[in-house]
């Protein structure tokens, strides 16, 4: 009679056990968000004649692609995407609205993660500290943290110090970062108040010394990369101290300031991923960790030598090798299918105008300047205020409305006159009052674009829209930071935990990661998302 009842009760447990594991979301161990700071959406496939089978092949084989993933506000640029990316929300609502933005308070440029009441940590100085207060929602990381009591570990790494603090979230464990000066990573108060011995010791290996000891030479005979144009381009730009844009490139004594304009900041980069999943033993808990890391090394070659260069095409060939190196670390260390990764981007990039130009495609030089002294000149003679234009910044002009109100002059004239003067300017395919953008005769997707684009507290006053394949400046190199298809269409691939292989090519935002990460893990969505489910996971 004993043993039936023990044997009854152990019954009764083991029911209530497997109730309970029902209730339980399953997690897996560490989510890894893998961003590429300018990498377009085109590059998944454009090397893929020489890319491993363990790379990016890998991801499309074994991963879900959301193959037509655009960014779904302008301006697209770093800042905003990260933030973006894992807030599931846009600049009108998150708050970072650009690099950098004029604020009227402090009457002088804000970059976008300084914070005045924080000290950088890891090198000397008592100003320039970073933190992620300007971004005004929580983050998925945030969220993570908070379904599981804290217990949920969060490190944000990149180059960059906003590609690492802003998807790390407000709540983060840490975030660090780059400082070319010094060659080391670094952090700030806001997360600690000295780096951990770990990160100690990766800086005392001196990477980007021994990685740039030997130069920068094509990992392939430069002869044969094909989808690139030829070496040296008149509108390539060259290092400092170089005579031309042409490999080898040779840094000695340029290392670790010249370390993110070379494959090798990402090296540093997989290297760091690595150091601080043992750091901090990230996966190796209870609950599911988060790594949320970004190479930036891709968008600086990319801006300095375009898009269709030997150099961002050796990078690409060099990231694939790399990463399918890392995945394998990963299988090793966590197993095959217990960790979650996704890779996307934070923009894409335009072609150079000089390339451009060379193959007869639509493109320009704008004068920015000259358009602010125009608007300046015009402006005065009509109203009497000198200088009206306080700063450019988000493609959105700053008028001194304080000059204005204090002569009574109402901002709608001032407006319609500095937009009649913007138009008439080379390159410039609108400008339009910020004040009434919504009724603002723009075709979709543009015009909703322009609005999840514009915060209110923040931003200016006329907005500026540039001709498709026209540059600011030089007619060297590439930027990005446009409405059009090559600047919004980004990678999206997922891979690992949960994940299915297939593929989708309905229109999917930047705005869907966040809360799709949500529903993979059971937990809240950011406090401002406005994104939607990517539901072709979960069939």
């Amino acid at each position: 009679m004993h043993t039936k009842k023990m044997i009854a009760l152990l019954g009764c447990c083991l029911l209530l056990q497997a109730a309970y594991a029902q209730k339980t979301a399953e997690r897996p161990k560490i989510v890894i968000g893998m961003m590429v700071d300018q990498m377009r959406w085109d590059f998944l496939y454009r090397y893929g004649q020489r890319y491993t089978q363990g790379g990016f092949k890998r991801m499309l084989r074994e991963g879900f692609s959301c193959e037509n993933t655009l960014i779904n506000y302008a301006p697209t640029v770093t800042a905003c995407g990260h933030s973006s990316v894992y807030t599931g929300s846009v600049p009108a609502v998150h708050g970072i609205i650009d690099n950098g933005w004029y604020s009227r308070e402090l009457k002088r440029e804000v970059y976008c993660a300084e914070d005045t009441t924080v000290q950088p940590v890891g090198i000397p100085g008592t100003k320039g500290g970073m933190s992620p207060r300007n971004m005004q929602v929580t983050t998925i990381t945030d969220e993570l943290r908070v379904a599981t009591g804290f217990e949920s570990k969060v490190v944000g790494f990149a180059l960059k110090d906003r590609g690492a603090i802003f998807p790390a979230g407000h709540s983060a464990n840490a975030a660090f970062w780059y400082d070319g000066g010094s060659g080391k990573v670094v952090t700030s108060s806001y997360y600690m108040k000295e780096l951990p011995a770990w990160v100690q010791q990766f800086n005392d290996k001196k990477l980007p010394e021994k990685l740039l000891a030997n130069g920068w030479n094509t990992m392939y005979p430069v002869a044969s990369y094909k989808l690139s144009e030829a070496d040296n381009k008149d509108y390539e730009n060259k290092f400092g101290h170089e005579a031309a844009p042409v490999f080898p490139h040779q840094f000695k004594g340029k290392e670790n300031s010249s370390v993110r304009s070379t494959p090798y900041g990402n090296t540093l980069t997989f290297e760091f991923a690595k150091a601080a999943i043992e750091g901090y033993n990230l996966g190796g808990g209870q609950v599911t960790d988060f790594l949320a890391v970004s190479f930036s090394s891709p968008d600086a070659v990319g801006h300095q030598f375009g898009p269709n260069s030997i150099e961002v095409e050796d990078v690409y060939l060099r990231m694939d090798k790399e990463l399918e190196a890392f995945f394998s670390w990963l299988d090793q260390r966590f197993g095959k299918n217990n960790y979650l990764f996704f890779i996307t981007a934070d923009h894409g990039v335009s072609h150079s105008p000089g390339y451009l130009e060379e193959k007869k495609l639509p493109t320009g030089l704008i004068n920015g300047k000259a358009a602010v002294a125009a608007v300046n000149k015009t402006v005065e003679a009509r109203f009497g205020v000198p200088d009206a234009v306080l700063d450019i910044s988000a493609y959105q002009v700053y008028l001194n409305r304080k000059a204005f109100a204090e002569k009574g002059i109402d901002m709608s004239l001032v407006e319609k006159t500095v937009v009649q003067v913007l138009k008439e300017q080379p390159g410039v395919a609108a400008a339009i009052p910020l004040s009434s953008l919504g009724s603002a005769a723009i075709p979709e997707p543009a015009k909703t674009m322009f609005i999840n684009g514009y915060n209110e507290e923040r931003g200016g006053d006329v907005l500026v829209v540039y001709k498709s394949g026209w540059k600011d400046g030089s007619r060297n190199g590439a930027t990005h930071g446009l409405w059009y298809p090559y600047d919004a269409h980004i990678p999206l691939v997922w891979m690992g935990w949960g994940i299915k292989p297939g593929k989708t090519h309905r229109t999917t935002g930047m705005t869907d990661i966040a809360p799709t990460l949500a529903a993979l893990l059971h937990i809240q969505m950011p406090s401002g998302n406005v994104g939607q489910v990517v539901t072709e996971l979960f069939r």
